[in-house]
């Protein structure tokens, strides 16, 4: 088995839990730039983004209903699980449980999912290499997207 330590592994969680504390800052450039060196598979959409943090950017700026800045979600990750996948590399899979606090809707959850990573380590960083994203149960997400998913 390929040399993992703590530090890679706190490495890849807090990896991980950047991106949803990016999205629901309103960050969507720091989105886009997670996976500058990455294939992103959304689903629903035929072909991957390769390394273009600017497209990756521009579908969540396309997609999500920002308020004053901000999309008023709280995305959280759990049953985050990371393995090693051989040297300098390493694999997540987690899932997501977004709610939403938007005008003219309560509180309350408005779409589940998982996330199927893998990442690479260059020159002692580590970095998004893939990420797929699914859905599996949606609730309102009037108040979220521009256009309906689901």
């Amino acid at each position: 088995m390929a040399e993992f330590s703590v530090t890679d592994l706190l490495a890849i969680q807090a990896l991980v839990h950047s991106y949803p504390r990016r999205l629901d800052s309103g960050d969507l450039v720091g989105v886009g730039a997670l996976f500058a060196h990455a294939t992103v598979h959304f689903e629903g959409r035929p072909d991957p983004v390769v390394n273009d943090p600017a497209e990756v950017t521009r579908m969540f700026a396309d997609f999500v209903r920002l308020y004053d800045g901000i999309p008023r979600t709280r995305h959280m990750i759990c049953n985050l699980i990371v393995e090693p996948d051989g040297p300098g590399r390493a694999r997540a899979t987690s899932s997501v449980f977004v709610l939403q606090d938007a005008p003219g809707v309560p509180l309350q959850p408005i779409i589940t999912g998982d996330y199927a990573d893998r990442f690479e380590k260059v020159d002692g960083q580590w970095r998004f290499s893939e990420r797929a994203i699914t859905n599996d149960l949606f609730g309102n997400l009037s108040a979220h997207g521009k256009y309906a998913i689901g």
